[in-house]
């Protein structure tokens, strides 16, 4: 089985055997060279082989894919699609230090928050629960400093300033029930094609580093949930990184070290990544290595900066004597590429240029109409668009995290809606204890005066007078 992207200039068909589609990949390009077109035509092709595809639509043109292809949308901020939703608990204290922009300090900070909330089992689902976790851990300062390291005050400031500019950017919307589950990405509708999962990620670019973090926990979930695989005829799922620059600016190196050995690793489990963005030079030699089949679509070489990338990308194919790479990569037009795929025996094909396949499905966006239909026909809509209120959410949030970690729980127990001025169940009534009192003066007094009136008639009949 064969995937067809695109045939060379002499009509040669160039195509990736789809038993090493999971060495993953790099498609690279100036802005406007087409690699948009080329990112679709891969996904079509990989879900017409029965493979499924996730891919965040960056500029909401993917969309169009749905018109031809099995598809399903979705959405962190659930208006263009089925909400995705984890928990900071899950997300862990690393990436969350990422999202948040935290420096070391402040990510030691982070971690002794979640290591008193498994300690405690007052495990964090939303930001806010991380806020009142930092909160108390500056409260009891002392205490928290002579068991898990020193906390200052400045760090915690920081910290929650982070997470009120988070806020703002919508990253609340990411935290809460119910959680989404990284295997409904693979699927397959009744015709046996691959289900192309397409994030809306239009919104989702204005924060940077949520997005970038956002991506990097669906494919660390990938890796921890999927079995080993070994060697496939297919991969499971094909996974691509649209603006990956993103990923690793500013990244600090343990994190491009988590991200390599991710990458290298992530094989086994019949996953195939592919990183999209502009230059071969966004991405670190180290994840470089590990991508085995390329596309190249043209730069643009007007600086001297920008004439050392294309010299390194012209580097980086197999060469081959028909091709001018270095010369090609800056004249090439909208939807040509330079392609270099592993063949049947592994190793990377000499470089071709080749026209991209033109797409099947419409090419550009759908309308909104036709993004709901899709949401509202997807098996998946029911079971993510329900909304649970915040005392239930946590409730079952508490509940799978215990059973996650083999700690007993109370079956019988069941989450309780709150009710109006609860409270007042465990506040006396002071009126009712001042009736009771006044009740019992005046049943006082009465015996009081039964009592006198009785000592009195006695005294009378002592003395003859009555």
């Amino acid at each position: 089985m064969k995937l067809d992207l695109g045939t060379t200039f002499g009509g040669t068909p160039i195509s990736l055997p789809l038993r090493f589609a999971n060495r993953h990949g790099l498609v690279t390009g100036a802005t406007g060279t087409g690699k948009s077109v080329t990112l679709q035509r891969m996904a079509e092709e990989f879900s017409r082989n029965g493979v499924p595809v996730f891919a965040a639509d960056v500029k909401g043109d993917l969309s169009g894919i749905t018109t031809a292809f099995p598809a399903a949308l979705w959405d962190i901020f659930g208006r263009h699609g089925m909400p995705l939703r984890t928990s900071v608990q899950e997300m862990g204290a690393q990436l969350i230090s990422r999202m948040l922009g935290l420096n070391e300090t402040q990510q030691g900070a982070i971690e002794i928050a979640f290591r008193i909330a498994e300690k405690e089992q007052s495990y964090l689902l939303t930001l806010d629960d991380l806020r009142w976790s930092l909160s108390d851990m500056l409260d009891n300062r002392e205490d928290v400093c002579k068991q898990h390291g020193n906390i200052t005050a400045a760090s915690i400031s920081a910290i929650q300033r982070n997470l009120l500019a988070l806020e703002a950017q919508g990253g609340a919307n990411l935290f809460g029930e119910p959680p989404f589950d990284i295997l409904d990405f693979i699927r397959t509708d009744a015709a046996g094609k691959g289900m192309i999962n397409l994030l809306h990620a239009d919104q989702l670019m204005e924060a940077p580093k949520l997005y970038a973090t956002f991506l990097l926990w669906l494919l660390t979930e990938l890796f921890r949930r999927l079995p080993e695989a070994g060697d496939l005829d297919k991969p499971k799922l094909v996974f691509f990184f649209d603006e990956a620059h993103l990923l690793f600016r500013d990244a600090p190196r343990l994190l491009v070290q988590s991200i390599e050995r991710l990458v290298r690793l992530v094989r086994s489990k019949g996953v195939g990544v592919y990183f999209v963005t502009q230059s071969p030079a966004d991405v670190p030699d180290t994840v470089l290595a590990q991508l085995g089949n390329r596309v190249q679509h043209a730069l643009r070489a007007y600086t001297p900066s920008d004439q050392r990338k294309v010299k390194a990308a012209a580097n980086a194919f197999r060469p081959n004597k028909g091709v001018d790479v270095k010369a090609e990569i800056t004249t090439m037009g909208v939807g040509e590429a330079l392609i270099s795929m592993l063949e049947e025996n592994g190793v990377p094909r000499p470089v071709e240029k080749v026209r991209i396949i033109k797409p099947t499905a419409q090419i550009g966006p759908v309308s909104e109409l036709e993004r709901e239909t899709v949401v509202a026909a997807s098996p998946m809509s029911l079971k993510y668009r329900t909304e649970l209120d915040s005392f239930e959410a946590s409730h079952c949030f508490t509940n799978r995290m215990k059973t996650q970690r083999g700690i007993h729980v109370d079956a019988e127990a069941t989450a309780q809606p709150y009710e109006e001025k609860m409270y007042l169940k465990h506040i006396p009534d002071l009126n009712e204890e001042e009736k009771e009192q006044k009740g019992t003066s005046i049943a006082m007094t009465l015996v009081k005066v039964l009592f006198w009136g009785a000592f009195a008639m006695g005294g009378l009949k002592v003395a003859g007078l009555f």
